[in-house]
């Protein structure tokens, strides 16, 4: 394959998730893949371009719109991705000379054929480079609404959603903590290693180490291009899960020898961690709706030593008579908006409308109703999201504890001290990057009633 310089990969990624749909995790992997010669700088910097471009699509837009005549929704899709990734450069990469980000653009512009609009390019770009400084938002005072969406690059209907429910320095701080880049989280996998050790190993291989927020098992790791190809990670004593994922394990708080079922359980970050927790002892039945997601429970399990899992090709929607009453606990870890891993998945802003909730909500309902009647009686159901969203949290489980014969339990027992509080006493968590510096995450543990 033609070896293209690193910005050029990154506007050819911009333009597949802008305008064929992809994924950005998923299309940043494959074109790694696909360009060997990329050095680990080399992937560093193109995903910073590209999840940053992606992540201020919208304040991009808006400064690109000042200085064109020509608006962004008129432009051809390539001059659009030279465009935006390059202006993502000059505003929020301070270390990249802005000459540099035009240099390039107008290189790129004449690579793909389009020779005469390099001038166009070239013109716009060097004009948001000398003003960048004088740029004019939205008014917060006259339409803070208006000036959320542009400055913090959020669709009006996510903001509109949240305000609904938290005030307007709770979304402010919640839309900015939302763009921030997190360090990668890991857990330490107990069965073959511990914290020192594994901190030990990643230190050899030269990878700055810093220990978790709130549970033992987690550490903070940065300086890492490739984790797949860690030595720590072949062997397993690792694996990459956010600290508001690993309270699900603690919440849950399996015990040795008990039956349990993860009804939504790919890629496997929950089912695995349950297993280490119940240190491989007992019965883990994994399921979920894809065949193929439910490989990446397999091989994550087998590589780390986790033998008590067992993955099952099913619909958590649908009941499954055989399984009535026979689980000592159950996860529904939900399909949701994913409004609390915006941070790590900028695209979702732009793949989500507010009339996906609605479908979402009847889902995880229906879920919900489905999971319980497995849950064996005086066991436990424990339901999940990794979404900012009252209506597919707290009003689902009031909604289901309303119909069903469940109660929220106390589950102050299974967390850190600082995460305490009147909620958690209640039955549940909710998570906020702002507050937590972790994902947003919503937690209930419920028991059935005997």
């Amino acid at each position: 394959m033609e070896k293209l310089n690193p910005r050029e990969i990154a506007v050819n990624i911009i333009s597949e998730i802008n305008e064929e749909g992809a994924y950005s995790n998923i299309s940043l992997k494959e074109n790694f893949s696909n360009y060997r010669h990329l050095t680990d700088l080399d992937k560093a910097f193109i995903t910073t371009i590209v999840n940053g471009t992606i992540r201020y699509l919208l304040t991009i837009d808006y400064v690109i719109n000042q200085f064109s005549k020509t608006k962004t929704k008129k432009m051809k899709a390539v001059i659009r991705s030279i465009l935006r990734s390059s202006v993502y450069q000059i505003l929020f990469m301070d270390k990249v000379p802005a000459s540099a980000a035009c240099n390039e653009a107008v290189k790129i512009t004449k690579r793909r054929g389009l020779s005469g609009l390099a001038g166009f390019v070239n013109g716009v770009l060097r004009n948001i480079s000398r003003n960048k400084d004088n740029i004019i938002y939205p008014d917060p005072h006259k339409d803070f609404i208006n000036y959320l969406s542009i400055k913090h690059s959020f669709p009006k209907w996510i903001i509109e959603y949240w305000l609904d429910h938290y005030s307007k320095e709770f979304v402010e701080e919640l839309c900015h903590a939302s763009n921030i880049n997190p360090k990668v989280s890991i857990r330490c996998n107990l069965l073959k290693s511990d914290v020192d050790s594994l901190t030990d190993s990643l230190l050899k291989e030269n990878i700055d180490v810093s220990k978790g927020l709130y549970l033992k098992e987690a550490l903070y790791i940065s300086k890492t291009s490739s984790i797949s190809e860690l030595d720590s990670f072949k062997k397993g004593l690792f694996q990459v899960q956010d600290e508001s994922s690993m309270l699900v394990g603690h919440i849950v708080n399996p015990k040795v020898g008990e039956k349990i079922l993860d009804v939504c359980s790919a890629p496997g970050g929950k089912s695995t961690h349950l297993a280490e927790l119940m240190n491989n002892k007992g019965y883990i039945l994994a399921r979920d709706i894809h065949e193929n997601k439910l490989n990446l429970v397999k091989s994550s399990a087998k590589r780390l030593g986790i033998d008590i899992i067992e993955s099952q090709v099913k619909d958590a929607s649908a009941i499954d008579e055989k399984m009535l009453n026979k689980m000592d606990k159950v996860l529904v870890d939900a399909p949701c908006s994913g409004l609390g891993i915006i941070r790590k998945k900028p695209d979702i802003k732009w793949k989500k409308e507010n009339s996906d909730l609605k479908e979402l909500i009847g889902i995880q309902r229906r879920i919900l109703e489905v999971s319980s009647k497995y849950v064996n009686k005086d066991g436990v159901l424990v339901y999940s999201t990794c979404t900012i969203s009252e209506k597919e949290n707290l009003e689902n489980i009031e909604w289901f504890i309303k119909n069903f014969d469940f109660v929220l339990e106390d589950i102050d027992p299974y967390i850190p001290k600082k995460l305490q509080n009147e909620n958690s006493k209640q039955g549940y968590i909710k998570l906020y990057p702002h507050i937590h510096n972790t994902d947003g995450f919503f937690i209930a543990r419920l028991r059935r009633k005997n």
